[in-house]
């Protein structure tokens, strides 16, 4: 069967599917791999829709030589199995459940937020049974909280984002390969990825809605995607009364992306707490709808007090949310692609000099300031601060065809 008979079957049939791992080729499988032969507990977390399931179905589907469950928690009646207050009966439903030969048990359980007191049910089996346990979930906040005493010492946590360009180009145009940072790009090569650049950041990554064709099918998927996060984590999950408030934050937060938060300025109005506002962001961070970035100071504690930028998830969610400027969802875009970087900031002096992106990799620091078209004044004014802060590596991202040296493309990145 044809890749594209293989896509149609899975889409018209709306089977939970291996078919995305197939398609589009997530970064992350290979590591998840290596770990299903450790001792570990995996955890894997992410926004919905980023294709958790996806990824754990494919692990269990190829998993050999071992007794072996899968139990989408999401279901009122996989819950009950973990309703009993002997654990040890617990045990004896996941043995039962389980299909294969071996003496290894090795269980994946999906959307675990739904059972309250399961970190202490996976500590005990891991503790006295070494049951090998696989789990996801989507609120990063409950993971990583409830998790980090009980299961300290015992997991590894993934986190799974919305795909990458590198994800999306490898699913749409398999033999075109992504150019180095330090590449040189003749307009001939930039035209190659013009088109996919474009429809990246007009849709974003969430894998169900690069899969979409049409324009009207990727909109609904972003709907409901959003749909699907603020019923099941903002109302389910959360316990904040004032939903409609969470709902009119999201707007302007949506509205403000790349530029400095003022707290109290929202707190007035949405006729609000201060607190109430820096809670509502924290719920929206820890379960990955939105990252804030601080300002870059040498002085930790001056860094730690600085007005924080906000950007959305993904940017097909930042055009769902409305009208935003193209040089908006470029930024937005551009701060999603940096995530693999160990850390994002943004800088601005005294005197008003600015730098969209200040990342670290390994020991080294790049400056990245983002344009729709790159020109030589911003060009000279990114040499200049980045040479006060000591940065040699800098460079201009530009959505458009530039000439100039130290412009660089988002399919670079």
């Amino acid at each position: 069967m044809c890749k594209k008979s293989i896509e149609n079957y899975y889409l018209t049939k709306n089977l939970p599917f291996c078919i995305l791992v197939f398609m589009i080729k997530r970064k992350v499988l290979p590591l998840l791999q290596k770990e299903l032969n450790s001792d570990e507990i995996i955890v894997l977390t992410g926004m919905r829709r980023t294709g958790k399931t996806t990824l754990v179905r494919c692990l269990y589907d190829n998993l050999k030589n071992c007794r072996k469950v899968y139990l989408d928690l999401e279901n009122p009646l996989n819950q009950t199995y973990f309703s009993q207050v002997d654990y040890e009966k617990v045990k004896l439903h996941l043995e039962q459940l389980a299909h294969g030969k071996g003496k290894r048990l090795v269980v994946f359980l999906d959307e675990i937020q739904n059972i309250k007191n399961l970190p202490s049910i996976v500590k005990y089996l891991y503790d006295h049974f070494k049951i090998k346990f696989i789990l996801t979930g989507s609120a990063s906040f409950y993971l990583k909280n409830l998790f980090s005493e009980s299961l300290a010492g015992r997991k590894r946590i993934f986190e799974l984002y919305p795909l990458d360009f590198e994800e999306f180009l490898n699913y749409k145009a398999p033999n075109l390969k992504k150019p180095k940072l330090d590449e040189k790009i003749t307009k001939a090569i930039f035209h190659l990825f013009e088109k996919y650049i474009s429809e990246y950041l007009n849709y974003g990554g969430f894998p169900s809605v690069v899969l979409k064709k049409s324009h009207q099918e990727k909109i609904a998927e972003l709907d409901d995607i959003f749909t699907s996060y603020y019923q099941k984590e903002i109302l389910l999950l959360s316990d904040f009364r004032k939903t409609n408030v969470m709902k009119n934050t999201i707007i302007l937060l949506s509205q403000r992306v790349g530029s400095k938060l003022d707290i109290a300025k929202i707190a007035s109005e949405l006729g609000v707490s201060r607190i109430t506002i820096q809670e509502y962001l924290d719920f929206l961070e820890q379960t990955y709808f939105i990252k804030r970035i601080r300002p870059f100071s040498k002085k930790i504690d001056v860094a730690l007090r600085g007005q924080q930028k906000p950007y959305l998830c993904d940017s097909g969610m930042l055009t769902k949310m409305g009208k935003v400027p193209d040089s908006t969802i470029l930024e937005n875009s551009i701060l999603n692609m940096l995530k693999t970087y160990q850390e994002i900031y943004f800088y601005q002096s005294k005197g008003g000099a600015e730098i969209d992106f200040l990342v670290k990799k390994g020991k080294k620091m790049f400056a990245f300031e983002v344009k729709t078209k790159a020109r030589q004044n911003d060009i000279n004014k990114l040499k200049r601060t980045s040479q006060k802060l000591g940065i040699k590596e800098c460079f201009i991202i530009s959505q458009n065809f530039s000439p100039l040296s130290h412009a660089i493309y988002p399919f670079q990145l």
